[in-house]
């Protein structure tokens, strides 16, 4: 039996905390003894509905023999001191454990995880950034810092997981990695909650404030810049130039909310637009949605799109990152230019005044959908895995 350590900063509700704690859940217990490394995650500022799910989860983890252990000097901040007083915690970790493989998960982690790995002689380190963390996430500074962090660190991986075969391009382009030591594995997504959600329809619209018969757009996700949300309220003041009975639903949290609420009341669209915050029935919601929208300025893959799809739901998204691989434009859904509310508006209408369009996208939507479940991310690991371990 091989072990694994997954190192990761924190353990939230975020896509790339969700994709780890899922990989340790879904490896073979037979073939793998997993280890789960993560901080505190105090970071993440969670509500105690999104504490409690995140602590289900790792309960199920550890039914399933994955052994989780909290190093709580591992924060996803720059802070030399406990940035020091975590690497020697994870050499003590690694030195004990004596893994086969350690699998990072981030930047922060990232750095911390395959230096001490390497520092071990550890035969097989794995990497995975999550998403395109060059561009956006950081000021430009770090954003350069992080580039020639990632292109030296690469020296000592054996490989480097992107999500998409745009994030893929992304380390090849700017010289981070070379094709021989990359590889592409979508982000895996429990596609089957989201096909056939047991919900009373007319009872849920109602508990969200919706009509009967009211048309909805929405979006699900954190509500930060990066993310787009205020180019969406701007597109939707548009749109209801001539559909004045649709609502927006931004279900999520972040620090652009209050801003937003304040935006919908300058409009005089205080009414039209609703703020559910966070929730842990996104597979109930999806439903109520005519529309998904997904306004990124840049996304690593938007594993949310693909909730979408396996809901039956077309999907307006940026034309960014990975998003590329998941949306079929024209077929699935419409890409637009990123920043754009015009063309958001555009598309929005477009489908509004379309119902059969929704439905055949929708159809199309829930076939792709499955080249994204965690069953195939799970299979392409395990092969990944065995490959490199033969060559170690």
């Amino acid at each position: 039996m091989k072990k694994i350590v997954h190192i990761i900063t924190r353990l939230d509700m975020g896509g790339s905390a969700q994709n780890t704690l899922r990989t340790c859940i879904g490896l073979p217990n037979e073939k793998y003894r997993v280890v789960l490394v993560s901080g505190l995650s105090r970071e993440s500022k969670m509500t105690g509905a999104e504490r409690r799910t995140v602590d289900a989860n790792l309960d199920m983890a550890a039914k399933q023999g994955v052994t989780v252990i909290v190093l709580p000097k591992l924060i996803r901040r720059i802070d030399p001191v406990s940035d020091a007083l975590a690497l020697i915690c994870l050499l003590r970790l690694i030195r004990k454990e004596k893994p086969t493989i350690v699998h990072t998960h981030t930047s922060k982690a990232g750095i911390l995880g395959r230096l001490a790995a390497w520092l071990l002689r550890v035969p097989v380190i794995v990497h995975t950034p999550h998403g395109h963390v060059f561009h956006g996430h950081f000021s430009r500074f770090l954003s350069k810092a992080f580039l020639y962090i990632e292109s030296a660190f690469d020296k000592i991986t054996d490989c480097t997981i992107a999500l998409t075969s745009g994030e893929w391009k992304n380390y090849i382009e700017l010289s981070v990695s070379k094709p021989e030591k990359l590889t592409t594995i979508h982000s895996g997504v429990d596609v089957d909650t989201f096909l056939n959600p047991a919900i009373d329809l007319k009872e849920k619209r109602k508990s969200l404030n919706i009509e009967p018969d009211g048309r909805v757009v929405g979006t699900v996700g954190w509500l930060l810049p990066i993310k787009g949300p205020v180019y969406l309220l701007k597109a939707m003041q548009l749109v209801w130039l001539k559909h004045n009975d649709v609502k927006l639903m931004f279900v999520g949290k972040g620090e652009l909310e209050s801003e937003l609420k304040s935006m919908a009341d300058g409009m005089g669209a205080g009414d039209r637009v609703l703020f559910p915050g966070w929730r842990d029935d996104i597979h109930e919601i999806m439903p109520v949605f005519d529309i998904f929208v997904l306004p990124s300025l840049n996304e690593g893959m938007g594993r949310v799109i693909v909730e979408a799809m396996a809901a039956g739901k077309p999907v307006i998204a940026s034309n960014t990152g990975g998003i590329p691989d998941l949306v079929i434009n024209g077929k699935t859904g419409y890409l637009v230019e990123p920043g754009d509310p015009g063309e958001l508006t555009e598309a929005i209408c477009n489908l509004l005044e379309n119902p059969g369009r929704r439905l055949t996208m929708g159809r199309e939507g829930r076939k792709r959908c499955q080249l994204f479940s965690e069953e195939l991310m799970i299979k392409k690991l395990d092969v990944l895995y065995t490959r490199l371990l033969k060559a170690s």
